[in-house]
């Protein structure tokens, strides 16, 4: 799991079927102290997140497949939680 801030939706023409009824979130990776860490990644949500907040994303595949309901689906991220408050130092 990371803690990531979200930069903004995905709109796409054409996309895998398992990923027809899920937003997608672009999410950059961030640090303890808000500063960027490596590459943006993109996310499927399902809590809502507004721009630029704060949120913990996790890169289990299968349970990112799971979510979706398809076994050979190619998501890979999801956001698990919207964080309210992050108290800097502190592991989430």
């Amino acid at each position: 799991m990371l803690l990531a801030r979200v930069e903004g939706n995905l709109v796409a023409t054409r996309k895998h079927p398992s990923f027809d009824a899920w937003r997608l979130v672009i999410c950059q990776p961030i640090g303890k102290s808000g500063e960027a860490e490596g590459a943006p990644v993109i996310a499927i949500d399902s809590h809502g997140a507004g721009m630029h907040q704060q949120v913990v994303i996790s890169s289990d595949g299968k349970a990112a497949r799971k979510a979706v309901g398809v076994d050979k689906s190619p998501v890979r991220w999801l956001v698990t939680g919207i964080v309210d408050e992050h108290e800097p130092g502190k592991r989430i």
